[in-house]
């Protein structure tokens, strides 16, 4: 069977750090996003992955390649967002045989890959406790074979949430032209629908899925990654640092005397800590990312090349590459009535659910020093701040 694994969307929801890398790219912990979704495919036993890519496609071909872990990885461009129907059709010239469909900016249990591959035709379901706001799978008294789906229903006939994880048979690339939906897109859910009028379609429980649409889901993302670590320390580590728990130091990085780390922690090849440093609470410090002197960074991702400087904070947190936060730079994760955090998206303050949220910063943004952000900013790549300056509006 052939994986289709869909990688071509920019991600409008998760900007301003989808500004120049696809969203499926940005970090989770050692990997991509996407590659998570490829390892869980290969490890179920593809024979080939056929990454369909539109936005920013060079990242995901560089990092792939023509092949990934010894299995052959193909391409198949969307020139036009049109939809996840369009996506699978657009790679539909690899297909001769049963093929799964998987979202590359989702999460899956990898257990769950397996058993929809072996099941096929199967959907993956996961049970939610507001269906309404999913598409909803409908089953026959059993509860083995799928008889329906319906989008965001008033009165959902389950809790089993579609999770975006097909596997079809070879039949189903002949339903692939289905027509516009409402949204002015070709659905896969309706591809879906057609496979379920036709076959007996199994759903298969997934323990634990999380589809990564926005930025504090990209922080809850490398939670769940980071908390899987097993302690390796394989770069310099000073005897003076004090690390606890499951802490991953890679070959190349740097913890200086003074520092403490608290588990889970991942810091990548390249990446300095320290001196008197304190890195705590799922923390991902990227490739070459720094984190100076006496600095805390609290339960957040820096990406690659983002650097805190001295005597800063942040806490929960999301920053993009070549990020330079100034020396002083504080970052407030909490309200003071304790109220979830809201953050905009595409125009409207959304509450993230979360009680501590900081700030989201786009690639190569600059703050001067002593500057001071507040719960649920975000500033847009490459926006800077004045020495001492409080921002409490997005930038």
């Amino acid at each position: 069977m052939k994986a289709i694994v869909l990688a071509a969307g920019e991600g409008t929801r998760i900007r301003p750090l989808s500004r120049s890398v696809p969203k499926p790219m940005l970090p989770v912990a050692d990997r991509p996003l996407v590659a998570h979704t490829v390892d869980a495919a290969i490890d179920a036993g593809v024979d080939e992955v056929v990454l369909v890519v539109g936005y920013e496609a060079a990242t995901v071909r560089d990092y792939f390649g023509s092949e990934y872990r010894g299995v052959t990885v193909s391409y198949a461009v969307q020139d036009e967002q049109a939809g996840t129907a369009h996506a699978v059709d657009a790679a539909s010239a690899h297909l001769d045989g049963p093929f799964a469909v998987l979202n590359g900016d989702n999460l899956y249990d990898p257990a769950a890959i397996e058993a929809l591959i072996t099941a096929c035709p199967a959907v993956c379901a996961v049970e939610v406790d507001e269906p309404r706001n999913y598409g909803v799978l409908s089953t026959d008294a059993s509860g083995e074979t799928v008889t329906g789906i319906v989008e965001k229903p008033a009165e959902p006939p389950t809790n089993l949430a579609n999770a975006g994880a097909y596997a079809f048979p070879e039949r189903a690339t002949e339903w692939l032209a289905v027509p516009t939906s409402e949204r002015g897109e070709r659905e896969i859910t309706d591809v879906l629908a057609r496979v379920i009028d036709h076959h007996d379609v199994t759903p298969v429980p997934v323990d634990r899925w999380l589809d990564v649409g926005r930025p504090w889901e990209l922080l809850e993302a490398n939670e769940w990654k980071l908390g899987a670590l097993d302690r390796r320390l394989d770069g310099d580590v000073s005897d003076d640092a004090t690390l606890n728990g499951d802490v991953v130091v890679e070959a190349g990085a740097t913890v200086k005397a003074g520092v403490v780390i608290e588990g889970p922690v991942l810091v990548r090849s390249g990446a300095t800590i320290g001196p008197n440093a304190y890195v705590r609470g799922a923390t991902l410090v990227g490739e070459h990312a720094k984190v100076g002197h006496a600095a805390e960074v609290k339960n957040s991702v820096l990406s690659a090349g983002a650097s805190v400087s001295h005597l800063s904070y942040v806490g929960d947190s999301v920053l993009g590459r070549d990020v330079n936060f100034g020396a002083g730079t504080n970052v407030a994760n909490l309200r003071h009535d304790e109220a979830d955090v809201r953050v905009t998206v595409k125009g409207d303050r959304v509450s993230t659910g979360r009680r501590k949220f900081g700030v989201v910063a786009g690639d190569g943004v600059k703050t001067g020093i002593n500057t001071s952000l507040t719960p649920g900013l975000k500033l847009s790549g490459g926006t800077t701040t004045r020495p001492g300056e409080t921002v409490d509006r997005d930038r």
